[in-house]
């Protein structure tokens, strides 16, 4: 079956500067009251999606698993888990996303399954069965060490012995999440027809998990990091994987023969995309260089807005490095996910409604595509939980240094009135907090002063300025907290370029600006700045937009 549609205004690259809203389906919309939820629950919330001016979802797991990671450890790539119902409900929801313009984008764990797929239970029984070299396997040290130090995201070492075959296998994951072998031809084959499966029913693309963690290199140990610092991938300084600088065991150069014979199927589909999660020591140059020439990624994000430093001098060095590194490629830009906290917790916004409509803006005025986790758009907190409560192994394991991750994955909040947020008519399979219920859609949606109406109306500004979804960007230095950029298109040239200003400071702020910058009549509410007599005059926390005319040569300056 397939029902991918029409491209639209945008075209087979409809993907870049699109804006893909992420669903995290266990906790989204719960159908049936069994407290988990579900693809049809998905599918009676398409018409909230579709309100956002969103263009695409991302689906996290459905498929087939033990759900030992949650479904990012799967049993079977061309199945849905009964717990989210099954493929007849997924090509519905494609039907009914495509109807009110969404595409549909789905995430492939590749570099790693289950340890109950098939796959690895053939693997794993003797050392000469038809699949026995489809996992990474190794000898132990003579001491019977494991073969390396690497370490593994979730702690200690990412070798398992297994007394089946007297041998260690890798698993960059859990213990249960063995990995892949992409240096077998055959892996590479079997895996880019698991995404053929897909193509076939219709999604319109891929968000591709740990993607630079498909090859590994030379069976050596990884040299010591000479400084410790809070990494990628939640990964934290009690956490010994941030302990090591990861040259062996991800990021290697055979991985890119894999990107291009994956971008050459994806070619054969047009308009199917992809976006791959980089989790490196140098994310920058990984985004550039897997997204580069238009043979490999369509575009990549890292976790490098993902972390807990905010300040206006990070944000200006890591989008301008971006942007001296990226060339053709295409970067995408999320500020939460299902791995990291929400960021009105993690960027101390959970009581500043003007520091998240800054932040709003700051993301969907850069250049890339966009991802927006469920509840961003609500403004959600990140959600306190006890011990008892857990249910992410990572949280278990490191607490209470480190909870986990299920603090940002608590069900969506429909309806303050309604018990359980009317997420589920059951005991959700983690808590819906009390503070997130006066956050709840239903107090939001006819409120047009709301976080929610916000995005929606800039996301529908957004839409209708092609210098923000494809355009050029151009960024100038930093004056006392602002950031300014420019954004321009051929199209609109004519019209001269659109100019940003976004106060990161506490304080109003006044800058020198050209004299024929003109304010937007289609400024959405929260663009608060003013324009006149060649300044911009910033509120604290201000957003600021206008369009400048052809030729009119500037410098922004306090």
């Amino acid at each position: 079956m397939n029902t991918r549609q029409l491209f639209g205004r945008q075209g087979q690259d409809w993907w870049r500067g699109a804006v893909i809203y992420q669903i995290y389906p266990r906790s989204f919309m719960d159908s049936n009251g069994d407290g988990i939820g579900d693809l049809k629950g998905i599918i009676d919330k398409l018409d909230y999606i579709a309100s956002l001016n969103v263009d695409a979802i991302w689906l996290s797991p459905f498929f087939t698993s033990p759900m030992k990671d949650f479904g990012y450890d799967v049993a079977d790539y061309r199945d849905v888990d009964p717990m989210f119902g099954t493929l007849d409900d997924f090509d519905r929801l494609v039907e009914a996303a495509h109807a009110r313009g969404l595409k549909v984008t789905i995430d492939q764990v590749l570099s790693h399954t289950s340890d109950q797929h098939p796959w690895f239970v053939e693997s794993r029984a003797s050392r000469d069965n038809p699949k026995a070299d489809w996992y990474v396997w190794a000898d132990a040290k003579a001491d019977g060490s494991p073969p390396t130090n690497w370490q593994s995201v979730f702690g200690g070492s990412s070798w398992q012995w297994d007394t089946r075959r007297c041998q260690y296998y890798l698993h960059n994951f859990l213990v249960s999440q063995p990995d892949l072998n992409f240096r077998n031809p055959e892996v590479v084959e079997a895996i880019l027809e698991e995404v053929r499966f897909w193509l076939d029913r219709g999604v319109d693309g891929f968000r591709l998990d740990a993607v630079n963690f498909c090859t590994h290199g030379e069976l050596v140990d990884n040299p010591p990091r000479s400084e410790l610092e809070d990494g990628f991938l939640g990964v934290r300084r009690d956490n010994p994987y941030g302990y090591q600088l990861h040259l062996h065991d991800k990021t290697q150069p055979e991985n890119l023969a894999f990107l291009e014979k994956l971008r050459t199927l994806l070619d054969e589909y047009p308009g199917a995309t992809s976006v791959g999660e980089v989790g490196d020591d140098d994310s920058l140059k990984v985004m550039a260089t897997y997204t580069q020439g238009g043979n490999r990624l369509h575009m990549a994000y890292s976790f490098d807005l993902l972390g807990e430093r905010h300040d206006p001098e990070f944000l200006h060095q890591t989008m301008t490095a971006m942007e001296e590194r990226i060339g053709d490629g295409w970067p995408c830009w999320a500020l939460g996910n299902h791995d990291v906290p929400r960021v009105a917790t993690r960027w101390n916004a959970a009581d500043d409604p003007a520091r998240l409509r800054l932040y709003l803006a700051f993301l969907l005025t850069q250049r890339g595509s966009v991802c927006l986790y469920q509840g961003e758009e609500l403004g959600l907190t990140e959600a306190e939980l006890a011990l008892e409560q857990l249910a992410d192994p990572a949280g278990i394991t490191f607490w209470p240094a480190y909870k986990g991750r299920d603090g940002c994955r608590t069900p969506h909040p429909w309806s303050a009135e309604r018990r359980h947020g009317d997420f589920s008519q059951g005991k959700p399979w983690l808590p819906v907090p009390d503070e997130h219920l006066g956050l709840a859609m239903n107090r939001q949606d006819d409120d047009p002063d709301s976080l929610l109406n916000a995005y929606r109306t800039f996301l529908a500004f957004r839409r209708e300025h092609v210098e923000l979804v494809k355009g050029a960007i151009r960024y100038h230095p930093l004056r006392d907290g602002v950031l300014c950029l420019e954004r321009s298109h051929p199209e609109h040239a004519p019209r001269g370029r659109l100019l940003v200003a976004l106060n990161f400071s506490y304080e109003p702020r006044a800058l020198n600006a050209p004299q024929g910058a003109k304010p937007l009549d289609d400024a959405p509410g929260l663009v608060n700045g003013t324009w006149n007599a060649g300044k911009v005059h910033l509120p604290p926390c201000g957003i600021a937009i206008a369009r400048c005319p052809i030729g009119e040569e500037f410098t922004w300056d306090v």
